[in-house]
């Protein structure tokens, strides 16, 4: 991951509602969520939430899909895991010392 690609991301959740957004969706899992079932867990107006996402969105960590009427959002695990591994990446001076950094979403109703 590039420097800059990590500062959009960094700066785009770096603000608690998108922060609260985006780990919504991470915990949502691969189907995500529609907007409306988003906005209702958050308690954002519609053009608030749909502000945030769109930075969300620039900065590649979440993608959205057309379902008929409905828009259903997802959390970017690539671009996720990437960030993770980009801020990582020289931890313990290169030793393996970390766990690994690949994000492997919990099945529905796992506890954590």
């Amino acid at each position: 991951m590039e420097t800059t690609t990590a500062l959009a991301a960094l700066s785009a959740i770096s603000q608690e509602s998108r922060l609260a957004a985006f780990r919504e969706l991470v915990q949502a899992g691969p189907d995500g969520l529609s907007v409306g079932e988003l906005r209702e867990r958050l308690g954002l107006p519609p053009a608030t939430l749909s502000a945030h996402l769109n930075v969300l969105r620039a900065a590649g960590l979440v993608t959205d899909q057309r379902e008929g009427r409905v828009i259903r959002v997802r959390a970017d695990y690539a671009q996720m895991d990437a960030l993770i591994g980009y801020l990582t990446e020289n931890c313990c001076a290169g030793s393996a010392c970390a766990p690994s950094t690949a994000c492997k979403p919990r099945p529905k109703g796992a506890k954590r």
